[in-house]
């Protein structure tokens, strides 16, 4: 039964990222809202409903790894797998808001749930700190796609080029794209579901704590949704929805879904100090490593989606081998340490030097 429902799961993610993808872009040309706003909204939310629940679930049957883990491993992993692969797939262009204000808002948001988590407890007034400020951000998203929507009507009167009705006005059709954005949804919630139920039943058998499985399996889970509509959005060259979809959902995976999970919790969610030392610094170091990738020539290359996928793979290669094989913990970290990072370090290096070149050339 548990395959029965991971494959279920796969198909119902899948035909639920294209309906959502499509119902979102269809939407946004009819109103007249940028891609990007859709992407860090509507589709960034909604996508991380899996995690909201998991997470509000977990925290009620006092199962803080499992809520903590979800967070924290889905932010690494829709960073570092989806964003590798999407790269991968096809290089994806970084929109300058993101560049300007997104992007940092997730780095100064990693590190501000860290500092919250510094004694070892999310309180209940932590969550509501957290959910105060992803208000504001939703209404700081709305106003300024008024605003630049005011301005360019205004551009356009000076200029005398008529108005044309919005694809609203023209196309009652609308209606049947919020169906497609509601119908996807769904779809992706409940895939997520039986994918993270079957995938649990599998990790449970295997004898995995659940710390690892809240940073590993129930993360992943749970982001799949995010992952198949960041795949579909980049082939159907909706790439400002690819991109802003996983920062979007970063930024609601810390201030919506922490925040309300540490809010409904009768005492908060406590924070092992294994997450506090290894897990909560990784997600941090994974938010920050975006800033010079998205910095240089505002695409992420195919080069810099592989390296995001390797680093995905050795994270979860340590994760492995510190549940189950300590004996080789020591030589992998020698390797990471002496190979890996300077490769890596390489690799970024030479991408902000290939920037400024081209930029001194231009």
């Amino acid at each position: 039964m548990s395959i029965v429902l991971f494959m279920l799961g796969l198909v119902f993610l899948v035909v639920g990222a294209e309906a959502l993808v499509k119902g979102a872009s269809r939407l946004a040309t009819a109103f007249r809202v940028s891609p990007l706003i859709i992407g860090l909204t509507v589709v960034a939310f909604g996508t991380s409903a899996p995690e909201l629940a998991v997470s509000i679930e977990a925290a009620l049957a006092g199962q803080a790894n499992i809520a903590i883990g979800n967070v924290v491993g889905s932010n690494i992993f829709n960073v570092l797998f989806i964003l590798g692969v999407s790269a991968l797939i096809v290089p994806l262009v970084v929109s300058a808001q993101l560049i300007r204000l997104d992007v940092p808002l997730m780095v100064g948001l990693s590190v501000i749930v860290f500092l919250m988590a510094a004694d070892g407890l999310l309180s209940r007034i932590d969550g509501a700190i957290l959910v105060a400020g992803l208000v504001a951000y939703v209404l700081f998203l709305v106003v300024q796609s008024r605003r630049d929507n005011t301005a360019a009507d205004a551009a356009a009167a000076a200029l005398d080029i008529p108005q044309e009705p919005t694809a609203a006005a023209r196309d009652p059709g609308w209606l049947l794209n919020l169906g497609l954005i509601v119908g996807g949804l769904a779809l992706l919630i409940l895939g997520s579901k039986w994918l993270v139920d079957s995938a649990i039943a599998f990790a449970q058998y295997l004898g995995v704590s659940d710390l690892v499985i809240g940073l590993t399996i129930v993360a992943a889970g749970t982001s799949m949704p995010e992952v198949v509509t960041s795949i579909v959005a980049a082939l159907r060259g909706e790439r400002d929805i690819a991109v802003g979809n996983v920062v979007g959902s970063n930024i609601f995976n810390i201030m919506g879904v922490l925040g309300i999970a540490s809010a409904v919790a009768p005492n908060g969610i406590d924070v092992s100090a294994a997450v506090l030392a290894f897990d909560f610094p990784i997600m941090i170091a994974v938010a920050f490593a975006c800033v010079p990738i998205f910095f240089t020539g505002g695409i992420i290359g195919r080069r810099e989606g592989a390296v995001f996928l390797g680093y995905y793979f050795f994270y979860s290669l340590y994760l492995y081998l510190a549940s189950s094989r300590q004996d080789l913990l020591l030589e992998y970290d020698h390797i990471m340490l002496y190979f890996v990072m300077p490769i890596t370090a390489l690799t970024i290096a030479n991408s902000v030097v290939q920037d400024i070149r081209r930029r001194r050339k231009t």
